[in-house]
């Protein structure tokens, strides 16, 4: 299963006059990030930076001033998360902004199906806890010492390692079947499987201790719990079944 960890950085809070000014992204292939990830900076046409807003991201509008219009990189956008399950914190914050710069040139809406929020997940999880990316980074002992300002592509990889923790924790990587091609765009390599082994490991047990274990058995009668794990019957049972 394909997942984009995602986030957005803006202008502003209302979706319906400010403008998505970064987005960052993390695939993710059956929970385990794969290494590609998706990152853009998008001049916001006609808006400026909230004086709020850069002082939670630190993005100004000099900075912006030479970046690329949504309408420009909205195929590449488009390419990196299409069918893809999105997860984000607060995800309706970046949905509401996504979808509202969609809207803007043509484009269909999200689909609301496709979106998972890690926030209501959190609260579930630690009811009356904080539940903020940084709370939930210092609960799971997730590195936080590059994030001075919120960025897109670097909340989007901390939001991943706290998604993956939420939905039971980094043993999630330990799967004994993993599929490295053909089920994943641009995978390489074989599928890696673990079955039986060709050759059976040596019994640990002396053929002497199977006998003094068996001769013990005898001793304990037919409805010994021990004859359940024995290749043969009972004796008592055996020579009834000969009667």
């Amino acid at each position: 299963m394909r997942e984009i960890v995602f986030d957005t950085e803006t202008t502003g809070l209302d979706p319906s006059v400010e403008r998505v000014i970064e987005i960052g992204g993390v695939e993710l292939w059956n929970h385990i990030p794969t290494g590609k990830t998706y990152h853009v900076f998008i001049r916001p046409a006609g808006r400026k930076v909230d004086p709020a807003a850069f002082d939670v991201h630190g993005i100004s509008d000099e900075f912006l001033a030479d970046k690329p219009l949504f309408s420009e990189i909205a195929d590449e956008f488009l390419a990196f998360f299409s069918g893809a399950r999105l997860i984000a914190h607060n995800a309706a914050f970046d949905i509401q902004f996504l979808n509202a710069e969609l809207s803007r040139i043509g484009q269909p809406p999200i689909d609301p199906g496709l979106v998972v929020d890690t926030l209501p997940m959190a609260r579930r999880k630690f009811p009356m806890a904080p539940a903020t990316l940084d709370a939930l980074c210092s609960r799971f002992s997730i590195d936080t010492s590059r994030r001075d300002k919120h960025g897109a592509l670097l909340d989007s990889e901390l939001l991943a390692h706290v998604y993956i923790e939420l939905i039971g924790g980094r043993q999630a990587a330990l799967g004994l079947s993993v599929e490295t091609g053909g089920g994943r765009e641009g995978g390489e390599g074989e599928a890696v499987r673990v079955g039986p082994r060709p050759v059976p490991l040596p019994p640990r047990l002396t053929q002497s201790e199977i006998a003094a274990h068996r001769a013990f058995v005898e001793t304990l009668g037919e409805d010994a719990v021990w004859w359940r794990y024995l290749h043969r019957a009972a004796p008592e049972a055996a020579a009834a079944e000969a009667g």
